[in-house]
């Protein structure tokens, strides 16, 4: 199931009796939890449990979730009659017609020009009633964002897999010329060295041990076994179920950290075209780790 992408779409529709729900989830690259949550603005109140659902299925990027509900019959204002008003109004105008002795009656024509007579209401829904149908359309967009998301997971397991090979395979290839190229250094040091000191009446067992400690200071045994060690970490966390992106991207650190400690002990040409491709494999695998949660 793991690992898998911060970049995905999903989308869930629920038709009720009461009108049609739609939620839609957007997510892509963050470094952390960067959250956006719409709702018709009779459900705003509704946004902490929204947010809890998220917390279920996203563990890190840019997240927008938009809910909208379209044909509901509580939806819209409510026309409604203050019919004390009305009477009022119509005790009042009957008033003034007889004080001034008007002909005629009082129709409705002449109520409807009254104020306030007829006004609307915004109806107020029942959340928790509604909430049924929120969260049902809101986790099955969130169910086909993640299918997406493991989808391109899984397309970035196999890119990091395959560079992750290349990469082993120039660290196998350093590993293979380390004890020649140490030797070649203990030789070129004990050609210098006799040179300097030529004429000189000189201990030549203390001379090889001397000369071998020198040679020994390009011994890179360590960083590869760091190396290796990195790397079995990397396959490791490509099989676990949590959420890894930071972490890979942490460790690609200390490669690139080993890679240029070698590098630095080794003034060979044949490891210095070897580190250089490590490097740009370690870049290359950065890049793609941004992608991952």
């Amino acid at each position: 199931m793991r690992p898998r992408s911060m970049t995905g779409f999903g989308r869930g529709e629920l038709v009720t009796s009461s009108g049609n729900w739609v939620a839609e989830v957007r997510s892509v690259n963050h470094r952390f939890l960067d959250l956006r949550i719409t709702l018709p603005r009779p459900y705003v109140g509704l946004e902490d449990r929204v947010r809890k659902i998220v917390a279920t299925y996203i563990d890190r990027g840019r997240v927008e979730v938009n809910i909208q509900q379209t044909d509901s019959s509580k939806s819209g204002p409510v026309l409604q009659v203050n019919s004390e008003l009305a009477s009022q109004y119509y005790s009042c105008l009957n008033q003034v017609r007889d004080e001034l002795k008007i002909d005629g009656s009082i129709t409705l024509a002449d109520m409807l020009n009254m104020r306030d007579i007829i006004r609307q209401q915004e109806q107020s829904p029942d959340l928790d009633e509604d909430w049924k149908d929120i969260e049902a359309v809101t986790i099955s967009a969130f169910v086909a964002c993640n299918a997406m998301r493991e989808q391109e997971g899984e397309s970035l397991k196999h890119e990091l897999t395959a560079r992750l090979v290349n990469f082993t395979a120039s660290v196998d290839a350093v590993r293979v010329k380390v004890p020649e190229i140490l030797e070649q250094r203990q030789a070129e040091l004990k050609t210098r060295i006799s040179k300097l000191l030529a004429g000189m009446d000189i201990d030549q067992a203390r001379f090889t041990q001397e000369t071998a400690i020198l040679a020994d200071k390009s011994d890179v045994t360590e960083e590869l076994v760091r190396l290796q060690s990195h790397i079995s970490q990397f396959h490791a966390f490509m099989e676990s179920e949590e959420a890894v992106g930071r972490r890979l991207d942490f460790l690609l650190q200390e490669f690139l950290r080993e890679v240029n400690t070698l590098a630095s002990k080794i003034n060979n040409s044949n490891v210095a075209h070897l580190t250089v491709e490590m490097k740009n494999e370690v870049e290359k695998l950065r890049e793609q780790v941004q992608n991952l949660e």
